[in-house]
């Protein structure tokens, strides 16, 4: 079967994304899987090469059929000139740099042109100083597909979890654990499974108080909400149970008890992924007509240029965009 081509953004140029990317593609397991090809800009990735002690060069092409496709060679799809900014310094043109590397990307996978998309870490505040519309990757992504709720899944080694909610407080969270939305998720995320090519799914979801509440003892979320959004899903055929204590939920998912877990906060399911393995924890967007999968950490701007990156969370988001692109071809 032909190889997928996952399109690799840069990322913000001012942060470790560049060297991480050039990493990542300095192995050829990579290669093996999948043709990549970056998309960013070709002077940035070939001041990384010493840096990572990467004998590779670069290739800079106009069009995804022009790439060779080989290890030992860099296929970059160049956007732009980029002349005034520092490593590791907040810098408008980098944050436009890294929205067009992103908005580039997706049309290439709206086009079938690439299969999937694997991006570098991108700086809130360079977005921002750029006056970019988006404050983020998921949030780009849905105004692209005009998706209204994208969904995030982390996967880490057999573990995979969604999120219920994401970036507010956690009273703002807690407000957000309807049994409405519960049974929406466990709907949608059934779905974004069977996309993957998931097959037979059980998922759990966890509890937000200890022990789920001890039916009331410790709070009434679980009571109220929680536990009647997952019998509403369970009505329409998913295969669910919970709520279950999220001291345990997360161990009994990694070995293999649930294909997936709902995560009702942001922390609750970033804290057990990143323990179990903080550079191998990838995060997938699911519900959008293009596969997308993502570091998950920063652009650790205070050792951007050092070449003391690791690589491994950008090989990983290769290597799981390379997994699940089939799924995806003509979707």
């Amino acid at each position: 079967m032909k190889k997928p081509v996952i399109a690799i953004t840069m990322g913000d140029p001012a942060g470790i994304g560049p060297e991480i990317t050039v990493g990542s593609l300095d192995k050829k397991e990579i290669y093996d899987i999948c043709t990549p090809v970056v998309v960013g800009n070709a002077d940035i990735l070939a001041k990384m090469l010493p840096v990572k002690k990467a004998d590779l060069k670069i290739n800079q092409i106009n069009e995804v059929h022009e790439a060779v496709g080989e290890y030992g060679t860099i296929d970059v799809i160049h956007l732009g000139e980029l002349n005034n900014f520092e490593l590791g310094q907040v810098n408008g043109e980098c944050g436009q740099a890294a929205f067009d590397y992103i908005k580039y990307a997706v049309e290439l996978c709206q086009s079938n042109q690439a299969q999937a998309m694997a991006t570098a870490p991108i700086n809130k505040e360079s977005l921002k100083a750029a006056e970019v519309p988006y404050i983020g990757h998921t949030e780009m992504l849905a105004g692209f597909a005009d998706v209204a709720d994208p969904l995030t899944m982390f996967e880490v080694l057999s573990m995979r979890i969604f999120f219920l909610t994401r970036h507010l407080s956690l009273k703002d969270a807690i407000g957000q654990m309807t049994k409405e939305r519960v049974h929406d998720y466990l709907i949608r995320c059934d779905a974004a499974l069977k996309q993957l090519g998931v097959e037979n799914r059980k998922f759990a979801v966890a509890g937000l108080n200890p022990h789920s509440g001890e039916n009331g003892l410790f709070g009434y979320e679980e009571v109220d909400e929680i536990r009647p959004g997952i019998e509403l899903a369970k009505a329409d055929g998913i295969d669910v149970v919970g709520p279950v204590p999220a001291d345990s939920v997360f161990h009994q998912a990694l070995n293999g008890r649930y294909d997936a877990v709902l995560s009702l906060y942001h922390d609750q399911g970033h804290i057990a992924a990143k323990m179990t393995d903080f550079h191998r924890t990838i995060s997938i967007t699911n519900g959008l007509p293009f596969l997308r999968t993502s570091v998950d950490h920063g652009t650790a701007f205070d050792i951007a240029g050092e070449g003391i990156a690791s690589s491994v969370s950008m090989e990983e988001a290769i290597k799981l965009a390379a997994k699940y692109a089939p799924h995806f071809i003509n979707a």
